[in-house]
C-alpha cells in the first residue's frame, strides 16, 4: 500500500512492515504505540525503521495513519485523571500521600 511518510511516498505492505520490525527492541511506550506481533512499539520507532528518517522529520499521526490502513492496532497513552474538584492544594497533597502508619 501507498503511504506518505514526511513527504516521501513508501510502498508498505503489513508482512513488510513485520519483517522490518523482527529483531528490533521495543523502546519504552511513552506516547501513542502500534502493536506489532505481540509486542508495543512506539509511533515514532516503527516510523525510523521503516523509513530510515530522522523521527524530527515525520509525525506520529502520519505513521498512525499508515499502520492503520495496513491493519496495525494504534494505542493511545490514556490521560492523568485531574484530582478531586473541590479539594485544597493541602488536602490533595494528603490524599496522594495517604493515611500515615501506626506505630
Amino acid at each position: 500500500m501507498r503511504c506518505v511518510i514526511a513527504r516521501f511516498p513508501f510502498d508498505l505492505t503489513k508482512s513488510g512492515v513485520l519483517q522490518s520490525m523482527k529483531g528490533i527492541k521495543p523502546e519504552p511506550v511513552t506516547g501513542e504505540s502500534v502493536i506489532i506481533g505481540r509486542r508495543h512499539y512506539p509511533l515514532k520507532q516503527v516510523g525510523q525503521v521503516i523509513t530510515r528518517q530522522d523521527r524530527r522529520d515525520f509525525s506520529a499521526g502520519e505513521v498512525r495513519r499508515a499502520m492503520t490502513l495496513l491493519g496495525f492496532t494504534c494505542q493511545t497513552v490514556p490521560a492523568a485523571t485531574p484530582p478531586a474538584p473541590g479539594l485544597s492544594p493541602y488536602q490533595q497533597a494528603s490524599a496522594m500521600l495517604g493515611t500515615p502508619l501506626s506505630g
